[in-house]
């Protein structure tokens, strides 16, 4: 079986450096590579972007950034869109747009449903991230993304599909919109950071005439009368339960300590959610 180049993308390592952004700017910005791609125009493009993601609501605030590219898909519409053969994809997986057969194809950019592909308007082109498949093709083991990141958020891999679908089950590694069933060999680590919910709370105990944080407390989240998650306050009575799909409904929650406890129930819709001050009450 052939092998095949993937990318893992870990969206928890990203902190929106953008050194791998830069990276690829200089690497095709004002650089033809004869049979890959023709140079990047200095303005406009970004053929690797950074997306920014924020959920939740003050004090429980998370932003997480997500890269993204051109997926390299294994069923790509731009190439069922693309005419006289002005795009090809490798027995190696990568796609690649031909800057002359392509040229006057506007029509390629629209059919990208991920937005990855840019039109060159001076050369009349459109264009997007090769990979890097002029490096790779001269021996490099890494793309100039994974070269530059010093938080190791990219990893070049050249296995074949089997081993590829056993590492995507053993690290619970996602893609963009499988809905679209484009197949894409662009994988995502941590993903549900962008496209799911959480829920989060503080935890509170009234001592007398004082109210403190309520830390180390046991907090369980229950939909359905199945235990979906298990946690404990922080030092500063907070908790969190990400991983939730939107729109996901009714919750239960509990909370209990040696002599303290409290239930609650919340409706999940489309964003995460901050419960707000919730009060143990004593048993």
């Amino acid at each position: 079986m052939a092998k095949k180049w993937n990318m893992i993308v870990d969206v928890e390592k990203c902190d929106n450096c953008r050194l791998c952004f830069l990276a690829v700017k200089d690497e095709y910005t004002g650089n033809d590579f004869a049979g890959y791609s023709a140079a990047q125009p200095s303005l406009g493009h970004s053929w690797l972007d950074i997306k920014r993601k924020e959920r939740g609501t003050y004090p429980i605030v998370r932003a997480n950034f997500l890269p993204v590219m051109c997926n390299h898909c294994d069923n790509p519409p731009c190439l069922q869109n693309a005419k006289n053969g002005a795009i090809k994809k490798r027995e190696d997986g990568i796609v690649l747009i031909d800057p002359e057969k392509s040229k006057g194809q506007k029509q390629l950019v629209d059919s990208c449903p991920y937005g990855a592909i840019s039109w060159n308007e001076e050369k009349e082109i459109p264009q997007a991230w090769t990979f890097d498949a002029h490096l790779l093709d001269e021996g490099w083991k890494k793309t100039r993304a994974e070269q530059a990141c010093p938080m190791d958020v990219f990893r070049t891999i050249k296995v074949d599909d089997k081993e590829m679908q056993q590492i995507q089950a053993r690290e619970g590694l996602e893609v963009l919109e499988p809905q679209l069933g484009t197949k894409p060999r662009i994988y995502y680590k941590n993903l549900h950071l962008i496209t799911k919910c959480f829920v989060g709370g503080t935890i509170t105990q009234n001592l007398g005439s004082v109210e403190e944080c309520a830390s180390q407390v046991d907090v369980i989240l229950e939909k359905e009368g199945q235990t979906v998650g298990k946690t404990k306050t922080d030092i500063f009575g907070e908790f969190v339960f990400d991983g939730l799909e939107p729109n996901s409904g009714i919750y239960h929650l509990r909370a209990k300590s040696t002599s303290w406890q409290l239930t609650t129930e919340f409706n999940l819709g489309e964003e995460s959610k901050y419960l707000g001050v919730l009060e143990l009450q004593t048993k």
